[in-house]
């Protein structure tokens, strides 16, 4: 009978450690370095969220700020530098043919920018003139003049 009770002990053991085995999380998938890394740069962008100075509300801060050190132990994070370069030119392959020659221009720094993420976007504006140029005694359409003094 003990040695029912013992098989049965090893057999419950080793259905355990099975599981075990299966359950534990794997391996991190970057090395040490980057990993020190990672956790440095995790609670630089918690003192940050602390702080006020992010662009979003404190929680939603502190779970992206999770988030993204969960990402990098997994090797999931790049650098942060190609993606929004790579990304820059997608946002006009949408665009008419016509169209998608300026969006690249203006992406490209042409024009002028205004605004900011914080202020709830970046407007960038290309004035691109068509057709011969307005002479400088005809005014184009919509442009203010000046008063003119009047004769006395």
């Amino acid at each position: 009978m003990k040695s029912t009770v013992l098989r049965l002990s090893s057999m419950t053991c080793a259905l355990l450690l099975c599981g075990a085995a299966q359950a534990a999380p794997p391996a991190p998938a970057v090395s040490a370095a980057e990993l020190s890394a990672a956790r440095a740069r995790h609670a630089q962008e918690v003192a940050v969220c602390k702080s006020g100075r992010s662009n979003q509300d404190r929680a939603t801060c502190l779970r992206e700020a999770g988030a993204a050190l969960m990402e990098a132990q997994r090797g999931g994070l790049g650098d942060g530098a190609a993606p929004p370069a790579a990304n820059q030119f997608l946002r006009c392959d949408p665009l008419p043919a016509d169209q998608r020659k300026d969006c690249i221009a203006r992406m490209q720094g042409q024009g002028t920018t205004s605004g900011s993420v914080a202020g709830g976007g970046i407007y960038r504006e290309l004035v691109t003139r068509e057709g011969g140029a307005a002479s400088a005694a005809t005014p184009a359409v919509g442009t203010a003049q000046p008063d003119k003094p009047k004769p006395r």
